[in-house]
Formats: C-alpha cells, structure tokens, sequence
C-alpha cells in the first residue's frame, strides 16, 4: 500500500534532521532539468505561471539561482520541508526511527520539481506547483513534463507490498499528475467531510489536515492492508459506508 500526499506551499528549514540519514531523490536529471527552465524565469514570468505576488515571485526567482542540483547535502528532509495544513496532521517530527522506516516505504509526496519524493529526501527551498504551465522541451505543462515517470514510479515502489494500491490523499491539482493509463495499481480516494443540519460539506482547512492526519494514522498503525484504514476515528472522523463507493472512501464528523 502507497500512500500519496502532496506537497505544501510554506516550507519550514529550520529542524535539521529526522532520525534517519536523508536519502536522495530519484528524479535528478529530470530534476536538474527543470530547474534551469526555471531559473531562466524573469519575476514577471513568475508572477503570471504561479498567479503569485511581487515579493513571492522575487523569492522564488532568488531560489531557483541557488538550486543547486549537484549539491547532495543542501536543504532538508522532505517530511520536515513542508509546512502546510496536512504536515500539521502528518507531524514527521515526532516520528520515532522505526516509524519514519516504515513510512520511507510506503509515504510518497508529489512535487512539481521533484516528481516524486519519500519523507526522507533530501530537498532545496523551491516552490513549483504542478498545475503551472512552464514550457519545456516535453511540452506546455509540468503534466507533460512529468508524463508518465511517475506512474512508473509508484508501480515499481508497490512491489513487494502486502496489497499494492495507492491511497489518493492529495489534491486533484497533483494527483493530477500521475498517468492513470500508466498507472497498473488501484487508486481509493478518501474524502473528508463536516456534517452540518443534516448535510455534509467539504471544508478545505479541515479536509487538507485529516489527509495528513490519516496518514499518520497509517504510520502509527503500520496498516498494509486499504481496508483496515475504514478504522480511521481520529478527530470525530468515521467511515460513511452508505455514502461511499469502491473508489470513493467518504469519511465524516
């Protein structure tokens, strides 16, 4: 069982390590690749493909100078990288060694630049996401950039596992980017929703930390099996049996 989560625009550098030495991604080259359409960006080519401000286009125009894709021990661990509402759930810096080897296995994140990262990558302060359509010698799109390496990724990274399936718990945007022609493995997508005078709803802040949230709960539980995650009641949380579908896990509070 993989477990998907995407990536987070506020990044945290300041916690150096997890409890286990940082690996590298697997996407160098195509990494390396994209990180010198990138730096060619002016501000304003920033500001237009990422709909962002002045000073977020400077940044990141300053980042993407200093990415270096030869350097192997610059930046964090991916876990600790990110910094939006779902690591709230996820919490990789509470993980203990043994937690954090398992996840390594079966914890995959989502990311413009880099593919497709396992918690203890080692990454640089970047911000790409995977909707933003940057031109390069594949195509328009970060989509056609990616095209199907990373399906081929977590086909390969399911073998071996006890039930090879992906649990979907990242947005549209980025799930957006694994080929589902490429992909061989079943995809459950879980759902969280607010109940409200008898209707539920999906709230954003709330729906984007239960994603990490479950996936703590994954960890925490070492579950192998897609099933045993209907169990998931953390934060008022319970599986919807008559709502959901076999693809479609809906979870309600």
């Amino acid at each position: 069982m993989l477990i998907v989560l995407s990536p987070a625009k506020r990044l945290d550098f300041t916690e150096p390590t997890l409890p286990l030495p940082a690996t590298q991604p697997r996407f160098a080259e195509d990494t390396a690749s994209l990180a010198v359409t990138a730096r060619r960006q002016t501000q304003a080519d920033l500001r237009r493909l990422m709909g962002i401000s002045e000073d977020l286009a400077k940044l990141n125009q300053a980042r993407f100078k200093a990415f270096d894709p030869e350097a192997t021990d610059v930046g964090i661990q991916a876990a600790l990288a990110f910094a939006g509402d779902v690591y709230q759930g996820l919490d990789a810096r509470s993980l203990d060694a043994a937690a954090m080897e398992w996840a390594q296995d079966r914890l995959r994140i989502l990311s413009g630049l880099y593919g497709l990262l396992r918690p203890l990558d080692r990454i640089q302060p970047y911000r790409l996401e995977m909707g933003t359509r940057l031109k390069t010698r594949r195509g328009g799109s970060l989509y056609d950039f990616w095209g199907d390496r990373i399906s081929n990724r977590l086909n390969a990274d399911a073998e071996g596992h006890e039930e090879p399936v992906v649990i979907n718990l990242a947005s549209q945007e980025y799930f957006g980017a694994v080929d589902a022609k490429a992909l061989k493995l079943p995809v459950i997508t879980p759902q969280f929703r607010e109940k409200k005078d008898g209707e539920s709803r999906i709230v954003s802040f709330f729906a984007k930390k239960a994603r990490g949230t479950m996936a703590r709960f994954a960890i925490d539980n070492r579950i192998e099996k897609a099933a045993d995650l209907k169990g998931f009641d953390v934060d008022g949380y319970r599986f919807d049996k008559s709502a959901s579908s076999e693809a479609d896990w809906i979870f309600t509070r």
